[in-house]
């Protein structure tokens, strides 16, 4: 699997400024089962660890995640991400690509975009998310350079909260990922905070990566100093022994401190995002906690 993280691809260059319970087969076209523990939503996986994968077999990795206990897909979206090797999805229309994962017995609410396709193509981009049956659409990263100033940051934010308000006409809420960077020091101020100050509560929501625990940061915290304020999270969990990523019960995040802060933070989705081989340990815990 390709070495490339998605916080390198959106920060190469200018081009793109701006990641169980199995039900019988039987069910598999049916609305996407809930766990019966404490996560009281469909559990998700995001595409791009596993984007590999999903383009030499797209219909059969679906059901690869579905009979791990997977009932959500986050998308990256393939003309934004054509480079990053969701490329030959590109292929399907959206239609075509929500029958698939329908087909699956899996839904997609929810879509990663990079800032040049929401700037220059907002309109398409717009349509192509309500055909797949997304409600929500994330921007993954402003790619800003790496010695960006705050009022880079600033303005960045304003340009978001602009394409926030034609996606909320359009029906849907626009969201914003975090990375690590965001949670780093810029002219004395934690830039994470900054763009929370910034960012229209009721246009521009909040995807939460959980990841960020591995530098001392809780989710749960964010979502009790911003109630509200939240619209999905990337779960991922960190070993401080071995200092990698661990299946979700393996490392130091408190699940159960997680799952009963989401209400606390609006989120409505939550999507693993680590390597393949985490994906069926992590579920078992997840939809058995």
């Amino acid at each position: 699997m390709s070495k490339i993280s998605r916080r390198d691809f959106l920060g190469k260059g200018g081009a793109l400024i701006g990641s169980a319970l199995v039900a019988p087969e039987a069910f598999r076209s049916h609305s996407p089962a809930y766990a019966p523990g404490m996560l009281k939503m469909p559990l998700g996986f995001q595409s791009w660890t596993i984007r590999e994968m999903l383009v030499k077999d797209f219909p059969g990795t679906l059901k690869i995640m579905y009979d791990m206990g997977y009932r959500s897909i986050e998308m990256c979206s393939p003309p934004g991400y054509s480079s990053a090797g969701f490329g030959p999805l590109t292929k399907y229309s959206a239609t075509e690509m929500k029958k698939i994962i329908t087909d699956a017995g899996l839904i997609c609410p929810s879509s990663h975009y990079v800032m040049n396709e929401l700037r220059n193509n907002l309109d398409e981009r717009i349509k192509y998310a309500i055909d797949l049956g997304q409600t929500q659409m994330i921007l993954s990263s402003f790619g800003l350079p790496q010695d960006a100033k705050l009022s880079d940051w600033y303005k960045a934010a304003d340009e978001l909260n602009q394409i926030g308000e034609r996606v909320k006409k359009a029906g849907l809420q626009m969201g914003f990922h975090n990375h690590h960077t965001e949670f780093q020091e810029l002219e004395g101020k934690l830039i994470y905070d900054e763009l929370m100050s910034r960012f229209d509560p009721a246009i521009v929501k909040m995807q939460f990566q959980v990841a960020v625990i591995n530098i001392g940061y809780k989710a749960a915290d964010y979502f009790r100093k911003y109630p509200g304020r939240f619209i999905s999270a990337h779960l991922a969990d960190w070993s401080a022994e071995t200092k990698k990523e661990a299946p979700a019960g393996k490392g130091i995040v408190d699940w159960k401190e997680f799952f009963e802060t989401l209400d606390t933070g609006g989120v409505k989705n939550v999507f693993v995002e680590m390597s393949f081989g985490t994906f069926k340990e992590t579920a078992d815990y997840l939809l058995n906690l």
